[in-house]
């Protein structure tokens, strides 16, 4: 039977894959009449140093992570999603997406950009998807394909 999804999560990181994942979510959000949470996770790692956390980076980041989202959540609601909200949160994006952000909210849906890395890299670093796919307590969707389900080229 299908299921009806009402809340779906998009984590973002302005990256190709996580556009493409973005526009499938407001598809899928717009199919079910389903809220739209949009959201980027501070990698909080790569900014900490033995001294605590880099300030002027850190907001660098964030000013970005915020420019990000309000054209992300302008482009969905101009394609008629109804509620969309974005959040910005802190931490190993993976774990706060598999977790944290998915219960906060009662994600049914995660929709995430396929990995951009390597086979090398995936080794050292891991996958935020591959982690979110294994551990999420809800449905996960991976967009390789654009709207028409092609994959793009770079």
């Amino acid at each position: 039977m299908y299921k009806k999804y009402q809340r779906i999560l998009a984590p973002v990181d302005g990256s190709k894959e996580a556009e493409l994942a973005l526009k499938k979510s407001i598809a899928i959000a717009l199919q079910n009449d389903a809220s739209l949470i949009i959201c980027h996770v501070v990698d909080t790692r790569s900014i900490q140093t033995s001294t605590g956390y880099e300030g002027i980076l850190s907001d660098e980041l964030v000013d970005q992570a915020k420019s990000l989202l309000a054209d992300y959540k302008k482009y969905a609601e101009k394609r008629g999603v109804k509620e969309v909200k974005t959040i910005i949160d802190y931490g190993s994006p993976k774990i706060q997406i598999a977790f944290k952000l998915s219960k906060e909210n009662n994600i049914d849906l995660i929709m995430i950009g396929a990995t951009g890395l390597n086979a090398v890299e995936r080794l050292f670093i891991g996958s935020v998807s591959e982690y979110v796919i294994r551990n999420a307590n809800c449905d996960v969707l991976v967009v390789r394909t654009n709207l028409e389900n092609i994959e793009e080229d770079d």
